[in-house]
């Protein structure tokens, strides 16, 4: 989604424009139009702009929806979930999947990870994502001391891979645990 189409910039230019029109109003000498919209106005481009100082962009989605929809119905919900969650406008937080992160003891409160993209995948028939993030503060190796904690923590039966497609970024991947083949008991 376009930052210019954020609900915060939706409610700044709502606001600024009732505003104006307010004082478009008053200085024409029409009353009843100039009183509703400047303290309507005011305060909702006040909200706007409050909102926007707050305001973290959601994750880029990298693949459509409608490529894994077979995949998709099996997929544990909350993964679903997950993809629903980062790929949204967030307010009053620092990055997205803030408290996640602090609960994992990934957090660096000066300078935290950033969600940069989520992917949907399908890794031998399983519904799996791919988020990327940007490291900042927290090292490989804090994160590499998390990775077994990582896949319990967004579903139950998942299994986390970290890789450092580039310096300074990190992917998590998560997918279903592999189901080890139980041998079959001679009668």
């Amino acid at each position: 989604m376009n930052k210019l189409f954020s609900p915060a910039s939706l409610i700044t230019i709502g606001g600024a424009s009732l505003s104006l029109i307010g004082l478009t109003a008053y200085f024409s000498d029409a009353t009843n139009l100039s009183v509703p919209t400047f303290f309507y106005g005011v305060p909702i481009f006040l909200i706007g702009i409050s909102l926007k100082t707050t305001e973290v962009p959601p994750a880029l989605r990298v693949v459509p929806v409608t490529k894994f929809a077979s995949e998709r119905e099996k997929a544990p919900e909350e993964l679903i979930k997950l993809v629903k969650d980062v790929t949204r406008w967030r307010y009053g937080q620092s990055c997205q999947l803030e408290a996640s992160l602090r609960v994992l003891k990934l957090w660096d409160i000066d300078n935290p990870p950033q969600l940069i993209e989520v992917e949907e995948l399908v890794k031998e028939g399983n519904y799996g994502i791919r988020m990327r993030f940007e490291m900042a503060a927290v090292s490989l190796e804090r994160w590499n001391a998390q990775k077994e904690r990582l896949g319990r923590f967004f579903a139950k039966g998942l299994c986390a891979e970290l890789f450092c497609p580039t310096p300074g970024a990190i992917d998590l991947i998560l997918l279903p645990q592999k189901q080890e083949e139980k041998p079959q008991e001679n009668e």
